[in-house]
């Protein structure tokens, strides 16, 4: 299994005619890129069936949204099932912006991951710590319990389809970075709780991404760790050269 992944996120941005020009531009560099690195882009839900079809074939195509349930009168949902369908390889859930802005419970962290997992779609199981819980020193804590509730019940044969994403949800938009050190601590604590909830292949075998605003300025250093294995863009994933940059900090 590749471990190491560079997946954007690009949030509510791009029309589809950008996002097009993005994929034709990566595919037109990707015989420089390295080839130990799993590229992913989590598209806006409008694009994804039409990017799916369109994409460089070593691109994944990542939803940023899925249901909580299954078929049936869930007006204006999609479900894990649809985006398979659609040739869509994963879907974001838990993402700090979905728990802090839409509400989002561990309940229904926990219930999309499941309908993900019966899919067959992959998911990139985000968690994070905000900053007073930084400050006090519980992130350890937090995330324990984020990765408790979300992955409760799951087997280590589910687990190949989870990617977890720590979102330091303190150094994002804040002014505040985390530094290589700090990153480097929690994805070493996450890949222990893991190898202790399951065993020591699956936390060897599980990519555990860094989302806390990674750009090609400090890639290198954060992805220098054992530990970190790429990371969750946002911002820097718009620019397809500054995502290829990033791309290019694991060689």
């Amino acid at each position: 299994m590749m471990r190491n992944i560079v997946a954007g996120n690009w949030k509510s941005n791009k029309s589809i005619n950008e996002a097009r020009n993005w994929m034709g531009e990566m595919g037109e560099a990707m015989d420089n890129l390295p080839k130990n690195v799993r590229i992913m882009v989590a598209v806006p839900a409008p694009y994804l069936a039409a990017l799916a079809n369109e994409k460089h074939p070593r691109i994944h195509i990542a939803s940023q949204q899925v249901s909580a349930n299954g078929h049936g009168a869930f007006t204006g949902e999609f479900t894990a099932d649809m985006l398979v369908s659609c040739g869509v390889d994963y879907a974001l859930v838990g993402h700090s912006e979905r728990r802090s802005d839409f509400g989002e419970t561990e309940a229904l962290v926990s219930a999309k991951l499941k309908q993900c997992i019966e899919s067959g779609l992959g998911v990139v199981l985000c968690c994070g710590e905000h900053l007073n819980e930084r400050d006090s020193e519980r992130q350890e804590e937090v995330i324990e319990s984020q990765l408790e509730s979300a992955l409760h019940g799951m087997t280590a044969d589910d687990m190949k389809n989870v990617i977890v994403a720590y979102e330091p949800i303190w150094a994002i938009g804040t002014g505040r970075t985390a530094t290589a050190d700090q990153a480097a601590e929690m994805h070493t604590f996450i890949r222990r709780w893991i190898s202790e909830k399951f065993d020591r292949y699956t936390a060897e075998n599980t990519s555990v991404l860094y989302g806390g605003s990674c750009k090609p300025s400090n890639a290198k250093e954060l992805f220098a760790s054992k530990d970190v294995d790429g990371g969750l863009i946002g911002g820097a994933s718009l620019n397809s050269d500054d995502f290829q940059s990033l791309i290019c900090s694991f060689t």
